[in-house]
């Protein structure tokens, strides 16, 4: 695997790091009178955890899905298909939430409404171990499915073609530098206390508006390359 990859796998870790399950809500845990370290350990070894899973198993199977994927590339009606879902992605991603587009609650306010739930079972009255491993597991099987970066960066640890203790090493890897940032921001609030109460209450405010900015970007993105992908194996370039 090159240094040309292996830095693409770094950005693309540290975009996912600042989703909800990765940043918003160990902020939200940072941000209790008393900070309770195993719990936002655990918590955070969960996210790292599932996505790890998942990412290991999207790899072992992603041989089949690309052997099935050449062949159902030269259905040409399947073509059409990856056009239409290339333009919806780069739709959403320069429009913003569809549900804005006909008037309905806009996503910030739902995902506001979510962060506050899950945060009472966080910091709340009934935080416990099991509570915050319960909120991690909800928050990566929530995202996962959107966490187009995570996604990319499957597709290239597949691509690189590891032995198997390689691709171990890189996922593993790529969930460390995915949750680095919380983990950083847990040293800075134990060292200073509560003098970084009021940058922790502006970077959980901040994050919470902008979510979902980074997954706008790659849907964007990904949007393009099918657009390209499509246009090219019907001939139009």
């Amino acid at each position: 695997m090159g240094f040309g990859i292996l830095l693409g796998l770094v950005g693309l870790a540290l975009v996912d790091s600042t989703s909800i399950g990765t940043l918003v809500l160990p902020v939200l845990l940072l941000l209790a009178p008393r900070v309770h370290v195993g719990r936002f350990l655990a918590y955070l070894g969960t996210v790292a955890g599932f996505y790890a899973v998942v990412g290991l198993a999207l790899v072992a199977g992603a041989g089949w899905l690309l052997d099935t994927g050449a062949a159902l590339g030269e259905v040409r009606a399947l073509r059409w298909a990856e056009l239409a879902l290339g333009a919806a992605l780069l739709a959403v991603g320069v429009l913003g939430d569809p549900r804005g587009w006909f008037g309905r609650a806009p996503a910030a306010r739902a995902r506001g409404a979510r962060t506050g739930r899950l945060r009472a079972r966080l910091v709340g009255a009934e935080a416990t171990y099991g509570a915050v491993v319960g909120v991690g597991l909800l928050a990566a099987l929530v995202e996962v499915g959107s966490m187009l970066p995570f996604l990319a960066a499957v597709g290239l640890i597949t691509a690189a073609d590891l032995p198997a203790a390689g691709v171990v090493a890189v996922v593993l890897g790529y969930v460390t530098v995915m949750v680095l940032p919380a983990l950083a921001l847990l040293g800075g609030r134990l060292l200073l206390g509560d003098r970084l109460q009021g940058p922790l209450d502006r970077v959980a405010g901040w994050m919470d508006r902008h979510a979902g900015g980074a997954g706008l970007w790659a849907a964007a993105i990904v949007g393009l390359l099918l657009l390209q992908d499509a246009s090219v194996a019907l001939g139009w370039v």
